[in-house]
Parts: C-alpha cells; sequence; structure tokens
C-alpha cells in the first residue's frame, strides 16, 4: 500500500517543486476563508454575516479552481483560462462593490465597517493574485494591480471617503502588489526548476553523444588507413594473379597482416573505451553527488588493485551514481571499498530507496555490470537495505599477496550477505564476516 510519505518521495524535484507551488495556492485560498469569512459571521449583525460568509467562501473556491488552471497553463498542459480569469475578475470586483455598500449603507457600528473592509482586502488581493497567475506579460500584471488600487480609491470617493479614499487606494495598491509579486516568483521558480531539470537531461545527452563521436572518430583513425591499404593491396593482388605472377601471394600475405593488425587496433580502442579508473571513478562520484546536492562520504583506496579489477569497479560505481542522481531522490550516498586477503568489496549505499528500487534487480545496467564482474569472477548485489535504503555490492577475488599490499577497512570476505529488509542487518554466510 502506498503511504503519503511514498507518494511524495517517487516525485521529481521539479514535480516536487509544482505540487508544492500548487498547494501553496490551494491554502491561500483556505486561509482567505479562515481569515475574512468565519469572522465575519461573529462581527456583522445578522442578515447580512452569512450571506458575506458565502461570499468569501465562494470567492476563495472560485480562485482556487481558476489558480489550478492557471498553473496547469503555465506549464503548458491546457490553454490559457482567460473567460475563467475574466469571469472570476468580475466576480471579485461585484463582491467587493458589495461589500463596500454594505459598510457604506448597512447597519453596524465601526467594529462592522473595519470587518468589512478587511472582507473587501481579502477579496481583492486573493483575486488579483490567483489572477497574476494566468499572465506571463509583467506590463499586464502591472497594469491590473493599478487597475485595481485606481479603482478603489474613485469608488471610495464616489461614496464620500474624502481623503481616506487616497489612503484606500494606498492600501489596496500594497496589497494587491504584494500578492501579485507573490504570484509571479512562484511561477518564475516553477518555470526555473523546469528549465534546470531539462538542461541537466540535456547535458547528459549531449555527453553521450560527444563519447560515441569520441569513439567513432577513434576508429575511423585506427582503421581508416589500414582498410585503405587492404583495398589497395588486394586490387593489386588480383590483377597480378590474373597475369600469374607469383607476388600475387606476397601481396595477400601482406593484406593478411595488415587485417590481422587492425584487429589488434580495434581491440586495444575498444578495450580503453570500455576500462575505466577505479580512482578517477571514486573522486569523480563524490563531485558529481555533491554538486546535486546529496551528501557523500568515499572510504577506502584502489591503489594496488589489478587492472581488470579497478575497471569492474569502475564501472560499478559510475552506473551506481547514476541510478542515485536519475532514479532516486536520495540525501546521502556512501561509497566504500574494502579489501582483505582474498577479496575486494564495493560498496554504494543510498536513501533513495524508493525510487532507486525501480531500478534495481532487472536494469540492463545491473545486467550489464553483472557481466563486467562476472569476467573477474565477480559477483553483484542490489535491493533494499532496511528502511528508506538502497545498496548495491559488488564483490571480486583478488590475489592475496595484491589484497595484503593494499589494506583499507576491516576485514571482509567474498560471502554473499543477505540483507534484512526490515531493519537493515547483514546477515553472513559462513565464509566471512560482514561488510
Amino acid at each position: 500500500m502506498s503511504g503519503p510519505g511514498r507518494w511524495w518521495r517517487r516525485k521529481s524535484t521539479p514535480a516536487k517543486v509544482e505540487t508544492y507551488t500548487r498547494w501553496s495556492f490551494h491554502f491561500f485560498a483556505v486561509a482567505e476563508v479562515a481569515v475574512f469569512g468565519l469572522p465575519a459571521l461573529g462581527e456583522v449583525p445578522l442578515p447580512y454575516a452569512p450571506w458575506v460568509c458565502l461570499m468569501v467562501c465562494a470567492h476563495a473556491a472560485f480562485g482556487a479552481v481558476v489558480g489550478s488552471r492557471a498553473l496547469d497553463w503555465t506549464r503548458g498542459r491546457r490553454a490559457q483560462p482567460l473567460r475563467l480569469m475574466s469571469a472570476f475578475g468580475v466576480t471579485s470586483a461585484v463582491f467587493a462593490v458589495v461589500v463596500l455598500w454594505l459598510v457604506d449603507r448597512g447597519p453596524g457600528g465601526e467594529g462592522t465597517a473595519s470587518a468589512l473592509g478587511s472582507v473587501i482586502g481579502g477579496l481583492l488581493f486573493f483575486g488579483v493574485g490567483m489572477i497574476t497567475l494566468g499572465l506571463r506579460s509583467r506590463r499586464r500584471v502591472s497594469a491590473l494591480v493599478l487597475g485595481v488600487a485606481a479603482g478603489v480609491g474613485v469608488i471610495s470617493m464616489a461614496l464620500g471617503a474624502g481623503m481616506a479614499a487616497l489612503v484606500t487606494a494606498l492600501a489596496a495598491l500594497l496589497g494587491t502588489g504584494f500578492f501579485a509579486m507573490t504570484s509571479v516568483f512562484s511561477v518564475w521558480l516553477l518555470n526555473a526548476v523546469y528549465e534546470l531539470d531539462e538542461a541537466r537531461e540535456t547535458r547528459a545527452r549531449l555527453a553521450v553523444a560527444e563519447e560515441r563521436l569520441r569513439f567513432g572518430r577513434d576508429l575511423h583513425d585506427v582503421i581508416g588507413r589500414n582498410l585503405a591499404v587492404i583495398a589497395l593491396k588486394s586490387e593489386l593482388s588480383v590483377q597480378l594473379a590474373r597475369r600469374g605472377r607469383e607476388e600475387a601471394v606476397e601481396q595477400m600475405i601482406e593484406v593478411q597482416r595488415i587485417a590481422a593488425e587492425s584487429q589488434r587496433e580495434v581491440r586495444d580502442v575498444v578495450r580503453g573505451y570500455r576500462e575505466a579508473d577505479l580512482g578517477v571513478e571514486l573522486v569523480g562520484a563524490q563531485g558529481v553527488l555533491k554538486a546535486a546536492g546529496i551528501e557523500c562520504e568515499v572510504t577506502g583506496e584502489a591503489a594496488g588493485l589489478p587492472a581488470e579489477v579497478q575497471s569492474a569497479l569502475a564501472w560499478v560505481v559510475r552506473e551506481a551514481t547514476t541510478n542515485v542522481l536519475r532514479h532516486g531522490d536520495a540525501r546521502r550516498c556512501s561509497v566504500g571499498l574494502l579489501m582483505s586477503e582474498g577479496c575486494v568489496v564495493l560498496t554504494v549505499e543510498n536513501d533513495g530507496a524508493e525510487t532507486a528500487a525501480g531500478s534495481g534487480g532487472g536494469g540492463t545496467g545491473l545486467a550489464g555490470l553483472r557481466e563486467r564482474l562476472r569476467a573477474v569472477d565477480g559477483t553483484l548485489e542490489a535491493g533494499p537495505a532496511g528502511t528508506g535504503k538502497f545498496r548495491v555490492v559488488a564483490r571480486v577475488p583478488v590475489g592475496e599477496a595484491v589484497a595484503g599490499d593494499a589494506v583499507a577497512g576491516d576485514a571482509v570476505a567474498c560471502a554473499p550477505v543477505a540483507v534484512d529488509a526490515d531493519d537493515g542487518e547483514a546477515v553472513v554466510g559462513e565464509r566471512g564476516a560482514a561488510a
């Protein structure tokens, strides 16, 4: 059963910001009722009190709908709700005029007038704030704020407020301006978060494309000349064979030598492309995670390990770090490299298990890592490691002499570790202790 916490953790960072923004404006509607609508029941005399409270409640509900539709338009999910915004603006103005008429003509003393004045302010402030969500031009936002303030001043003067009309207009200008700025900033922040997330994805795609171009360029530089020579010598050997010349055999032997050399060079290029340096990957993982706002602790050193073991474990670090950034929502991540007699154990653990688990058992990335580790007789385990944690453990056997020269941390063994998903305790087989 999915709880509220899991629902929230499964959201991406931009989706979280959007949810926070959306519900903040929904809370504004609740605040309008709580601050201006309900108090009117006790401060405004009957029979006007229920009607004033009902107007505030209807205005708040209407504003919540307008705000939600405007945010959808901001994210490109629906058309701009111009008719809805216009209807809400007319409704806000009509309700404000009705309450303003009650202030001037209705029964009650100074306390009632003060309560009704607060209601007018709430109607205008929240009304302008919700409408501003659906406006992209700052000039239109400024025109809306100035128009509301001027309208309040004109109506106040028409009702005989005198110099108090200027104070009322200034208060309307400041109040509506504050809510308008809040709405504009919220929309700007939401769009900025989505743009930054898209830029990060674009940068990742460009990095992959650049690596593919580099690999293609290296292959072309390595075998392009050899293929041209092979084609030339093959054509020459054909001409010599047609003439019955013995030199044709020598040319074909040369073609065979060049082809074998090309195969070796291609294998070298591919090997260099597929190999990675473990020390570099450990430092890079810590830097990338910290740049993403994830606290990262790296322990252990890769010195002394065979090159093929370092390459396999470096790919584990790279893939696990990528999964933490792409699939999880972790706050902390630890990368540990422990070595003892006969075994090296790499552990990558983070607290973003709710979303990282989706990329766990059957992912193609982990399947590729298992193939790389299998080439060095290693194993890979990945899965939940207690509440809210996800752990990737790679074990590779190494020679005792190598392990003895590079011991880091406590003694470990290559026995598989079974993780209890309830409390995160590691249960180790008969061959060793917990990593």
